[in-house]
């Protein structure tokens, strides 16, 4: 078990460090711009395949196959959609600007601008925010979230008065959201599947950095 542990771990950092060096070829390319950046398997926009260069837009639902991901940038926020997933995309149908996500299944990690307020949805959570940066993992029973850094108000759809107020610096307060019939709505949980090298990639992309990163170096890190 342990053997195959660390398999996984140093896959994990090959594809991180991949996505990395993706990362700054494009910006010494000057590529990177609004739109799709990667696509890796079936990738679908609103059923179409998806392509690297293809705006995503308010109204749009995009899935992801077995194996497969994607990056894309809508206005100045980032995200990395997971394998397996349903994301639909909120605000004005056909601005390139969005006001929240409704993430039907699958996980999906993203960065958002600072001091604009957007609203992620699942079967069992509402979580409003201004930005920050969040990890979610969208079951029909529970949704997994990491306030990554920043502030998120995090309430039940089974019971909206079960509700949390959650600042965190660095991932230091996960919590599970639960479904109906639940003895408890929100409880805590660990941090899982989902890296600073991941946030620091997505953070770049739309000109900015985490906040960890310039604390480290002795600069206030703003949320």
């Amino acid at each position: 078990m342990k053997t195959g542990r660390r398999q996984l771990l140093r896959l994990s950092a090959a594809m991180i460090a991949l996505q990395m060096a993706w990362l700054r070829e494009a910006l010494a390319a000057g590529s990177v711009a609004k739109g799709v950046h990667r696509v890796r398997g079936d990738v679908r926009i609103n059923g179409r395949p998806a392509a690297e260069g293809m705006d995503v837009r308010a109204g749009d639902v995009i899935t992801t196959g077995a194996g497969s991901e994607t990056i894309f940038v809508a206005g100045n926020d980032a995200f990395l959609i997971r394998a397996n997933s349903r994301v639909e995309v909120e605000g004005v149908v056909g601005a390139l600007v969005l006001t929240g996500l409704r993430v039907v299944t699958g996980a999906i990690l993203s960065v958002f601008t600072p001091g604009e307020p957007k609203v992620l949805r699942t079967a069992t959570a509402t979580i409003g925010i201004r930005g920050t940066a969040v990890y979610l993992e969208a079951e029909e029973s529970r949704t997994y979230v990491c306030t990554c850094y920043g502030e998120a108000d995090i309430a039940s759809t089974a019971d909206p008065s079960a509700r949390e107020t959650v600042r965190t610096r660095r991932h230091e307060q996960p919590r599970y959201v639960m479904g109906t019939g639940a003895p408890q709505m929100l409880m805590g949980a660990p941090v899982v599947n989902h890296t600073d090298a991941e946030l620091s990639m997505l953070e770049r992309l739309v000109g900015r950095r985490p906040p960890f990163e310039m604390r480290t170096e002795g600069q206030p890190g703003r949320y």
